[in-house]
């Protein structure tokens, strides 16, 4: 036997690996050369040209037949499955499409893990919980409040009956900048208003721990390195309305913070109903994976810096 035979690299595929996390994902794990990548999505990929990506695969994960084949294909280790209809509103207004993406294309993934002996690392989110007692831990009972919250936790459950290795990454409120994305975020909202001198509304009664996508990405990662299994809550540190979100932004870009008005819940009409108090407990994931998130004056400023690299 040949001493100097390398190490058989992990496989990795990844879903909707051309959304907000999906990229940040891609960007982590390309520099890692104990695994093989596999990025995956509808149409084409996004990427910048400079990523060099290129085993890129055209997958649709509600059609099982496609899953299947490129299980067959490509024998993942890991699986980080990151697609999902994830605007909430837009959950309610088209339910069967969001509960096919969002729990149909789940049940074609645990199939194919079930067959493969694929490890699942799922995204999920705290829209499962109704928001009366947050910050949540892991254990804490689930209670949606809208239809997508409802698809999220069928989807937990059906990886929970299942009987593969699985990790549920419950994440909040992810804010970032991704390549060839419209997409905006509260940090990138409230900045473009202020440096127009627009007046705009921020509610003090919501709560959240708003997460970084590159904090997210590499607490997917750390779960992928530990082979960890359960349910983790991957979100950033700070407990925050998105008021104070909106003072802390505009103190970090020194912008005028007498645009900024404080409002509340009763003053939104939003076709789906929010939780109003979620964000999460994080020590599991400290302890278990050595998880450590950016604070969110941290996290703005990381924003701040590709701002200026893609103006440049």
């Amino acid at each position: 036997m040949d001493i100097h035979m390398s190490k058989v690299k992990k496989k990795i595929l990844i879903t909707g690996a051309n959304g907000l996390l999906g990229q940040k994902l891609v960007d982590l794990i390309s520099k890692d050369e104990n695994y093989d990548l596999i990025p995956s999505g509808l149409g084409k990929s996004r990427f910048p040209t400079s990523w060099q990506i290129d085993n890129w695969v055209t997958l649709d994960i509600c059609k099982e037949d496609q899953v299947m084949d490129t299980f067959e294909k490509l024998r993942p280790d890991f699986v980080i499955h990151t697609a999902a209809m994830t605007k909430v509103d837009q959950c309610e207004d088209h339910k069967e499409k969001c509960r096919e993406l969002n729990i149909h294309a789940v049940q074609n993934l645990v199939d194919a893990c079930s067959k493969y002996k694929t490890h699942l690392i799922h995204l999920s989110t705290d829209f499962i919980f109704d928001g009366q007692n947050g910050p949540y831990h892991e254990d804490d009972k689930a209670n949606p409040v809208n239809f997508y919250g409802w698809t999220k936790l069928e989807a937990e459950n059906i990886i929970l009956k299942s009987s593969i290795d699985a990790a549920i990454v419950r994440t909040v409120l992810v804010y970032g900048i991704a390549n060839d994305m419209s997409r905006s975020n509260i940090i990138l909202w409230v900045k473009d208003s202020l440096e127009k001198g627009k007046h705009i509304q921020l509610v003090n009664d919501q709560v959240r721990t708003p997460t970084l996508a590159e904090d997210l990405a590499l607490g997917c990662f750390l779960i992928v390195k530990h082979n960890a299994k359960g349910v983790y809550n991957i979100s950033g540190k700070d407990v925050l309305t998105p008021y104070q979100m909106a003072l802390a932004t505009a103190d970090f870009f020194q912008l005028d913070k007498t645009l900024i008005l404080e409002s509340n819940s009763t003053k939104f009409q939003q076709k789906a109903k929010r939780p109003m108090k979620t964000g999460f407990f994080i020590d599991k994931a400290v302890k278990d994976l050595g998880y450590n998130p950016k604070s969110f004056m941290d996290g703005i400023g990381i924003l701040a810096k590709q701002i200026k690299l893609a103006d440049s």
